[in-house]
């Protein structure tokens, strides 16, 4: 499917070339005369006759074993080469350049004769594996996967939905929730350079693993977090990428993310004859001279159903769909095996997040509503936010839906917001009770006599208590009954919605309430019905 597709991209950009009549431009190397071709020729079969069994006898031993070897073995040419007169300078220095070509000569040969690999590994033998969650306890969720000389840690950290990315580029514009970013520091493969921002390689492989996680996150309405996991390479031998993958998704089930799979990455090489193609030799878990020296890295990440994300890099002018084939399923089954590795350490994601971890509480509201929650300027909200710890304890996100999402550090200021935010919206209907605050009592604009009291029943919202509805018998002045400040308990005995009034009664409280709900009732039902919940 894949490839009927990109022949049609292919025409299309030869197509163009044509069209455009640009050629490509051809670089001529210098040549040799034929006296310095038989020099260097010379030095060819001295350098070959010498390295070529002490590059064999390295062979089977580690990666730093081998470099180590390989710098003594090129200190002896050296020597060697200033012995003999005849090699000049400038052929002494090709003479152990081409040290690298005889080791890659006789790796490529060992593949294809022995079917043994240069560390003496089989074919698709994979090296020893390792995994640990939670080895940061600090962090929201971290994970540490090992294979052989690669070992990666992943860390999770998770946010509010207002955390997310905005993306306005050329290609695409939005809001991205979640986030991989890929370290590869020069230690990590024995050099030392400075640390300065990161590369295109960087980039790319981060982008990769983001690519083969997103598949398996949970959606927003499950779990509204935004999600951050940067993957530090601490050692890399090969395929630091894919063992990113296997150590992200350890991290993300330490952090209690409900993942739908974990994610495993394994990279495969190819090593094909070079007089005929057609015969070649996959190599499982490539390490990083078989990736230099080899002709193909493909790196395949995906879980126990299926593929997640792949990327494929050649030298070779084109590959067969049986070596493809094959190359997918020795990825299968490699991937397989790790991802029973990976679920002896964390078998599933923890139920519980970490306790330093912010908690989401989530609540939809009618759309109508949401100016209230946010009131002029952001006056409202923003007040809600100062009251609950500030912007470093509490934020508070609104969806043009009208689901309300709090993330807190705090339990108690998370749901004191989640309170808050509840009585702005909600609808007061007849028959209510409360237990609300006078805070104005009312007069006649005329005569300057008491008619009643403003009471505030919820945040934002307040009704009236006429002067005769606070006893059964008459009474002159309210202010002798109650005062600014004062609790009272009042029913609700009309709303006015397109007026904004809320008619209250105090004095029918005196007697049987009737079949009327509490106002603990009437929030149960009104809140069970918007599906409220704390969910994290």
């Amino acid at each position: 499917f894949g490839h009927k597709h990109l022949c049609k991209t292919v025409d299309f950009i030869q197509e163009l070339q044509s069209k455009i009549g640009i050629k490509k431009e051809v670089v001529e190397l210098g040549e040799l005369s034929e006296e310095e071709q038989k020099a260097l020729n010379k030095v060819k079969e001295k350098v070959q006759s010498f390295c070529q069994e002490k590059i064999q006898k390295i062979f089977g031993t580690g990666k730093k074993e081998q470099q180590l070897a390989l710098i003594q073995l090129k200190d002896e040419l050296e020597e060697v080469l200033k012995a003999d007169n005849d090699v000049t300078k400038e052929n002494r220095q090709k003479g152990l350049n081409m040290v690298d070509r005889v080791y890659e000569q006789e790796s490529r040969s060992l593949v294809l004769k022995k079917e043994t690999r240069v560390d003496g590994r089989q074919l698709d033998e994979v090296r020893k594996i390792s995994c640990e969650v939670g080895i940061l306890p600090r962090t929201h969720g971290s994970g540490v996967f090992v294979r052989g000389e690669t070992q990666v840690l992943s860390v999770v950290t998770l946010g509010s939905p207002g955390d997310e990315q905005f993306l306005d580029t050329m290609e695409e514009t939005g809001k991205k929730r979640f986030m991989h970013h890929y370290n590869f520091p020069g230690f990590s493969t024995g050099e030392v350079k400075p640390m300065r921002s990161v590369g295109r390689r960087e980039i790319g492989h981060g982008a990769l693993v983001e690519k083969a996680l997103e598949q398996v996150l949970p959606s927003k309405d499950d779990f509204p977090y935004t999600i951050r996991v940067v993957s530090e390479v601490l050692s890399s031998n090969g395929s630091s990428s894919q063992a990113s993958c296997c150590g992200s998704s350890l991290a993300l089930m330490d952090a209690g993310v409900p993942i739908k799979d974990p994610v495993a990455g394994i990279a495969i090489g190819l090593i094909t004859d070079e007089k005929d193609s057609s015969k070649y030799k996959l190599l499982t878990d490539i390490q990083g001279v078989e990736d230099h020296d080899g002709d193909m890295d493909f790196k395949v990440a995906g879980t126990k159903n299926g593929i997640t994300a792949i990327q494929m890099d050649v030298k070779l002018k084109g590959i067969s769909f049986e070596i493809i084939k094959d190359a997918l399923e020795n990825a299968r089954q490699t991937r397989l095996s790790i991802l029973d590795e990976m679920l002896k350490t964390i078998p599933e994601p923890r139920a519980d997040l970490s306790k330093y971890a912010p908690r989401i509480y989530t609540l939809r509201i009618d759309p109508e509503k949401i100016r209230d929650v946010i009131g002029r300027g952001g006056e409202t909200i923003n007040k809600i936010i100062d009251e609950c710890g500030g912007n470093d304890v509490t934020k508070i996100d609104i969806e043009e839906d009208g689901l309300v999402m709090i993330t807190s550090n705090s339990t108690e200021m998370g749901e004191k917001a989640m309170t808050w935010v509840k009585n702005l919206t909600h609808e007061i209907t007849p028959g209510e009770i409360y237990e609300g605050e006078v805070i104005k009592i009312v007069t006649d604009r005329n005569s300057g006599t008491e008619i009643g009291a403003i009471v505030e029943l919820l945040p934002g919202q307040d009704g009236m208590v006429h002067i005769s509805q606070f006893k059964q018998e008459r009474i002159d002045r309210v202010s002798s009954i109650v005062k600014v400040g004062d609790k009272l308990k009042v029913k609700v005995m009309g709303v006015d919605k397109e007026r904004g009034r809320i008619e209250l009664s105090h004095k029918v409280l005196n007697g049987p309430v009737g079949p009327d709900k509490s106002v603990k009732q009437k929030f149960q039902s009104h809140h069970q019905n918007n599906n409220h919940k704390k969910r994290f």
